[in-house]
């Protein structure tokens, strides 16, 4: 596990809100796979409920594997959309149906959080111990609205950004938008980089986005007053 600092969310916030967020999940269970949609403002752990492997379960129910997958897409069309990829697996009483829209309890035996940093598994207190991001189900629209409402502060932002990380900069795009901060990926010839803006305090709701975008905007305007020839 990578230590939690201010300046970004823990494997199990990230894992937490991916989840939240889902528009749709592959189910695999019973030799079968099957593609879940519709799960717009429906938490798909509203449909499957984690429970500890150490809580007590009536064992005269037959249980049979299940894995849950889950992809993080990035809302912005930059180079390699997938932001992550979730994979929860364990057991379910049988028989068991992923199309039938009902609650059903899921024995957690792993959780994986698996992005450009590698693998990180993610253990079921810190699932429940999680706060889903205010800004998981409403970031597409946010970014969405930034690239095409307002293309001039990208550039700006830009600003806060080392020279050096900026050379051979092709295209920037935002990647990510959280309660601590917001990614943006900078595309060159060959390959690309993400670099980490933080907000000044983490969000806490959503009407507070605008403040702490506006903040780092305005970071980014005295930057470059301040590099300004005498």
């Amino acid at each position: 596990m990578q230590p939690h600092t201010a300046s970004e969310p823990t494997p199990a916030e990230r894992l937490r809100s991916i989840i939240a967020a889902a528009h749709s999940m592959t189910v695999v269970t019973d030799g079968r796979s099957e593609e879940v949609h519709g799960l717009d403002g429906d938490d798909p752990l509203g449909r499957v409920h984690l429970h500890d492997p150490s809580e007590s379960h009536d064992h005269r129910v037959p249980r049979i594997p299940i894995r849950l997958e889950l992809t993080d897409v990035s809302p912005v069309p930059v180079r390699e959309r997938v932001r992550a990829r979730v994979t929860l697996s364990g057991l379910v009483a049988a028989p068991y149906r992923a199309d039938s829209g009902a609650s059903t309890c899921m024995e957690l035996g792993q959780a994986v959080l698996q992005d450009a940093r590698g693998r990180t598994y993610v253990t079921p207190a810190q699932i429940q111990e999680a706060a889903v991001d205010p800004l998981a189900t409403c970031e597409a629209p946010m970014l969405h609205h930034l690239v095409a409402g307002h293309p001039e502060l990208v550039p700006l932002l830009l600003r806060l950004v080392a020279p050096g990380v900026k050379r051979g900069l092709v295209r920037a795009l935002p990647l990510a938008l959280d309660r601590y901060g917001i990614t943006l990926r900078l595309e060159r010839r060959a390959g690309h980089e993400d670099v980490r803006l933080s907000f000044p305090t983490p969000m806490t709701e959503v009407d507070q986005a605008g403040l702490q975008i506006h903040a780092l905007l305005t970071a980014a305007r005295r930057c470059s007053h301040h590099r300004l020839p005498a």
